[in-house]
C-alpha cells in the first residue's frame, strides 16, 4: 500500500492511493473533491466541500442538540472544533450497516471545542441536492458516524429550507 501526497505550484493538493488519484483539494478556495470513495471513505458519497465553482449549491439548517459519545461508550476521546464534518445517519438496515450517510458540517459559536458527554447546541448544515428531506422531522433523532463508528447523536430542534 503506497499512499502519496503532491502539492502542486497552482496550491492544489493531490492524493494518491496505489499510484490512482482518489482526493484533491484546492488550497486556496477550501474546498476538495473525493473521485474514490471506495479508496477515501467506502460511507461517503457525498460531499459538502464538492462545490461547483461558479454556483455554491443550496444548504439546509439545522438546528440540533448534539451529544458526542465518551471514548467508553464507543467514541471520542477528545471534542470537536466547529467545522467539523462527519457522516450523518438517519436509518440502518437490518444488518447493522447504514442505510445512507449523508454529509454534514456541525457549526458552533462561542465555544472552542465539544467535548463528549456534553450536550450542545449546534447547527448543521447539509446539502441540498442529498436525498435527505424525507428524514427531516421536528424531536428526530439521528447519529453521528466516524466511518463505520457511532460517535454521537442529534436531535432536530429546528429546520431552514433553502428558498426556491
Amino acid at each position: 500500500m503506497i499512499v502519496r501526497k503532491e502539492i502542486k505550484n497552482d496550491n492544489e493538493l493531490y492524493l494518491y492511493f496505489n499510484g490512482k488519484l482518489i482526493y484533491k483539494r484546492w488550497l486556496d478556495l477550501g474546498y476538495g473533491k473525493v473521485f474514490d470513495k471506495f479508496a477515501f471513505d467506502k460511507y461517503t458519497d457525498h460531499s459538502i466541500n464538492d462545490l461547483d465553482l461558479k454556483e455554491t449549491p443550496d444548504l439546509i439548517h439545522i438546528k440540533a442538540k448534539l451529544t458526542l459519545y465518551s471514548s467508553e461508550n464507543g467514541g471520542r476521546k477528545i471534542g470537536i472544533a466547529s467545522g467539523y464534518r462527519p457522516n450523518h445517519v438517519f436509518e440502518y438496515q437490518e444488518n447493522g450497516q447504514p442505510e445512507y450517510t449523508f454529509i454534514g458540517d456541525i457549526l458552533f459559536d462561542n465555544i472552542q471545542l465539544i467535548m463528549p458527554g456534553e450536550p450542545n447546541e449546534v447547527t448543521v448544515r447539509f446539502l441540498f441536492h442529498q436525498p435527505i428531506e424525507k428524514h427531516l422531522t421536528m424531536e428526530r433523532i439521528w447519529w453521528i458516524h466516524e466511518g463505520p463508528r457511532k460517535i454521537g447523536e442529534a436531535k432536530i430542534l429546528s429546520i431552514k429550507l433553502p428558498k426556491k
